[in-house]
């Protein structure tokens, strides 16, 4: 991605975007929509109990939180979290979990790490919280049914995407508008890791026999210009202003109020130093290899097992283990 319209503006394209979609120093992509991750709670419910959410939480604070706010014969539950077996439901959420409870996927030798205490703590923790705190079903409940629980005024506190504040702050799609507070993605051990980030962003592949066009399609999509026609008609849609560019009008920060929030929690996320200990990956909730694919569906569905009361933790994470080892071994990415 050389050689943009003058007007472009790469600069204000969010640095880490850029360095995502770059190798070696070269651009390959362009996002048209960036996300991290965020608290979302229930102020009138804080309130009420005398509660005070911090600007950066801890899951040991959440906990707390959670106990005191769930109310299960009211159908009041204190944690809404992604439960649903998948890499883009259970596993995106729950690899920030473990990794600011310090732990890794591979080792420098690419040993996988799983079956570790780190692992162990993080999933035993989560399991537990959804299990005394969460609604009914949770293993079965992925972005899309935790934003319903919320929206609907069931859930005190959320743990997800950034892109969600754009619904639960818009009124005709949420109950709660008006009662919706914000907060870093919680931490114990580290920050590291501890909120995500992901780009949805558009390439040209070498094969491509209409680069020239192909290229003026993917600048004007992700230009500051249709940037900030998106900013102006879709104010309160899921993804106003997409996180992808750092300049906002005064009119937008206003309309907005988590803009600023949102763009400082996607900033301070980085993929080259996710972990607490040393990585041979690139990553934070996910490992940036091909091979992640054929193992992660494993790790995802025994944790969601766990969540579910179909699996212990130690066996669940031995699985995970097992089938993340023979990948990379397969791979030859083990010596």
């Amino acid at each position: 991605m050389t050689d943009l319209p003058a007007d472009y503006d790469l600069d204000d394209v969010v640095e880490a975007a850029r360095s995502g979609l770059s190798y070696d120093g070269q651009l390959h992509g362009l996002p048209f929509y960036v996300e991290s991750s965020m608290t979302f709670y229930r102020k009138d419910l804080f309130e009420a109990a005398g509660l005070k959410m911090p600007d950066q939480p801890t899951y040991d604070q959440i906990r707390q939180f959670a106990e005191t706010l769930t109310t299960k014969a009211a159908g009041q539950y204190g944690i809404c979290l992604r439960g649903k077996a998948g890499r883009g439901e259970n596993m995106a959420y729950v690899s920030t979990v473990m990794n600011t409870y310090g732990g890794r996927w591979f080792d420098e030798n690419w040993k996988a790490q799983i079956d570790t205490p780190e692992w162990h703590n993080a999933i035993s923790f989560y399991a537990e919280l959804l299990k005394n705190d969460g609604p009914p079903g949770a293993s079965s409940n992925g972005f899309n049914e935790n934003l319903t629980l919320m929206s609907s005024g069931k859930c005190a506190m959320w743990i997800d995407a950034t892109a969600a504040a754009g619904i639960l702050y818009n009124k005709s799609q949420s109950a709660v508008t008006d009662r919706i507070g914000f907060a870093a993605a919680p931490i114990v051990v580290t920050p590291k890791g501890s909120h995500w980030l992901w780009s949805w962003s558009l390439a040209i592949p070498k094969t491509s026999k209409s680069r020239d066009a192909a290229k003026k399609s993917v600048a004007w999509a992700t230009s500051n210009s249709t940037s900030r026609w998106l900013e102006k008609t879709r104010v309160g849609h899921p993804f106003p202003r997409a996180g992808s560019r750092r300049v906002a009008r005064p009119e937008y920060k206003q309309a907005v109020p988590f803009g600023e929030f949102v763009l400082k929690a996607i900033e301070s996320a980085d993929p080259n130093a996710s972990s607490l200990k040393q990585v041979p990956y690139s990553g934070i909730q996910f490992v940036g290899i091909p091979e992640f694919r054929s193992f992660w569906t494993v790790v995802g569905q025994a944790i969601a097992g766990v969540v579910a009361g179909q699996i212990g933790v130690d066996a669940a994470l031995k699985a995970g283990n097992a089938a993340a080892d023979r990948a990379v071994k397969r791979a030859g990415y083990q010596k």
